[in-house]
């Protein structure tokens, strides 16, 4: 077993986003659509640009996806909310904006986050009497 990193928490936590972003949304029971489908001709599509679509995820990334967002209960609500928004790539000012705290703050708690992520997919149990910044360096 690999140890983990704050690089791959990181990165696991942005691929479940993009996991969840690819997923077709959620209908209602009963959803459908009256109208026909509209098959184009080869005249049709003569000079515009070809349009490509990413593949579905398959079942191995829906279930990294679940078990990536699993780890933000570990996290106070605030905390989890601050990593998920970065994992979607949200810039810091809108972060910042939601959460009515700073750039500091802000990029302070998604540090601390993903270093107690780190240290309990580690198998590390997380001191109760703990500073910030001893979680991110030992993590680190």
């Amino acid at each position: 077993m690999t140890e983990w990193t704050t690089a791959r928490v990181e990165d696991r936590l942005e691929s479940a986003a993009d996991v969840f972003r690819t997923l077709p949304g959620v209908m209602p029971q009963g959803f459908f659509n009256a109208w026909p489908e509209y098959f184009h001709s080869f005249a049709d599509k003569v000079g515009q640009e070809p349009q490509m679509r990413r593949p579905r995820p398959g079942p191995r990334q829906i279930s990294e996806a679940e078990e990536a967002l699993l780890w933000l209960r570990w996290l106070e609500r605030d905390d989890a909310r601050i990593v998920w928004l970065r994992a979607e790539r949200t810039a810091w000012k809108p972060i910042c904006w939601q959460m009515g705290i700073s750039r500091a703050t802000a990029n302070r708690r998604w540090q601390y986050g993903i270093a107690i992520m780190v240290w309990k997919l580690n198998g590390k149990r997380v001191p109760t009497k703990r500073s910030i910044d001893y979680i991110v360096r030992e993590a680190g």
